[in-house]
């Protein structure tokens, strides 16, 4: 049925003049549903069941417990939040372009629930009961679905828009690697962040950092990080601080990589005696991903669910990830090794390496946006550089750098520009090689 309506459809898109600039849109969410009507026939090509569609899919997939975690995340920090401060309502307050929404429109939820739901209603705390728990997660999900949606929903409208435009005027495809942007993006930026400027950020990932490069395959930029590195660079008060990581109004709170860059580990240890757990309980506490920070990219755990899930079915190169892993834990232990035999007295030379890997973008960038097939390197002993190389540098901006304590976007970035001539020195390496066994 779903099928003849598409075909009819399509025929529209076919045959009218007016929609004819139109059919990219169609062609995509087409072949999102089905597979492509014209398919490469013969015996003189290479099969595959891996395609890009299904790459991508797979990408989104592994995303979901990202996605999943930030909402969860976004709701319990700013109840957290609450609780610390004495609230027992959520403030709203704000003009009309500054106007909290979500919440003003989560405390009517929660009125409303309370009035007529009894036991089953949405709560900001737990009541100590299985009842009570299952009913504070789901208002934790509500709430930090009320800030991770319309993130996504603009990232993914605007983008989709210049998607179209630039796939009319140059007679493509849509394709599909914009899909998987559209949902790394608003997981590396804070709940807070004003939705104009998530609008701008992808108009520039999409347009200076993909199309005006050729496209998908052609770009050298992860458009992502490009977009976050816009908005960095141009509206840095709202991207990092210690204002914007709590989704509440007039509640300001460091995240625990900030404090590491003034404190060390004093700061990490001031946090969870703040809340009651020794410095091992805190540390799983942020493995699990129950601190403030980006929206999907606190939970190490959740990301390395997606790592799996990329490494088993070949679509993330493990090559990276372990030799990132390998370049961050050699240069953190490096300057722990300094800090220790009393080399410098810096604080945050002595946070430990384990600890970096479950603070800030560390195993997010690992996992999702170093590992990009198009901006990463080709090779497979160029990867093991690359790798290495994006681990060195995040620990030396985390630790060096006295102004920016996170350094996983911009070394990702850095990488970037360089895997073309990792790959290129590999490559004539290689050519080298068979000529001289064919003298």
């Amino acid at each position: 049925m779903l099928r003849k309506i598409m075909d009819k459809v399509g025929t529209m898109f076919e045959t009218n003049k007016f929609l004819r600039p139109l059919y990219p849109m169609y062609e995509a969410i087409d072949t999102f549903l089905y597979t492509p009507k014209y398919v490469a026939a013969g015996s003189v090509h290479v099969r595959d069941s891996l395609c890009l569609k299904r790459t991508m899919t797979t990408v989104m997939i592994a995303v979901v417990p990202c996605v999943l975690m930030a909402m969860f995340n976004t709701g319990f920090q700013a109840f957290s939040a609450m609780k610390a401060n004495g609230l027992t309502e959520i403030p709203v307050s704000g003009s009309w372009l500054t106007f909290q929404w979500q919440a003003w429109l989560m405390q009517w939820l929660l009125n409303a629930s309370q009035s007529c739901c009894g036991p089953f209603a949405l709560m900001i705390a737990p009541a100590g009961t299985l009842c009570s728990w299952i009913m504070y997660i789901l208002t934790c999900m509500i709430f930090g679905a009320l800030y991770f949606i319309p993130i996504y929903v603009v990232t993914f409208v605007v983008g989709i828009l210049w998607e179209l435009l630039f796939a009319s005027v140059k007679h493509e495809e849509i394709n599909e690697g914009f899909f998987v942007t559209s949902l790394l993006l608003p997981c590396t930026l804070p709940a807070t962040i004003p939705l104009w400027q998530v609008a701008i950020a992808i108009t520039f990932g999409v347009v200076v950092a993909k199309e005006l490069f050729g496209g998908v395959g052609r770009n050298f930029l992860n458009p992502a990080l490009a977009a976050r590195a816009f908005l960095f660079f141009t509206f840095a008060s709202n991207i990092c601080g210690d204002s914007m990581w709590v989704a509440v109004d007039g509640i300001s709170q460091a995240t625990p990589l900030g404090l590491t860059l003034t404190s060390g580990m004093d700061g990490i240890r001031q946090l969870a005696a703040a809340q009651g757990l020794t410095e091992m309980q805190y540390w799983f506490y942020a493995f699990i991903g129950l601190i403030p920070g980006s929206m999907g990219e606190t939970s190490t755990l959740a990301c390395l669910i997606g790592a799996v899930l990329l490494v088993y079915t070949g679509i993330g190169s493990w090559r990276i990830m372990a030799s990132l892993a390998v370049g961050a834990i050699a240069t953190s232990g490096l300057f722990y090794f300094m800090y220790a035999t009393g080399m410098t007295h810096n604080p945050v030379f002595g946070v430990s390496p384990h600890w970096h890997f479950v603070l800030g973008g560390l195993a997010f960038g690992m996992v999702f946006m170093a590992t990009d097939p198009v901006t990463g390197s080709m090779t497979l002993k160029g990867q093991y550089i690359y790798g290495f190389l994006i681990g060195f540098l995040v620990l030396m901006v985390r630790v060096l750098n006295p102004a920016y304590p996170e350094g996983v976007m911009l070394a990702i970035l850095f990488g970037n520009v360089c895997a073309p001539t990792i790959d290129y020195f590999f490559v004539r390496a290689n050519i080298k090689r068979r000529e001289l066994r064919n003298v």
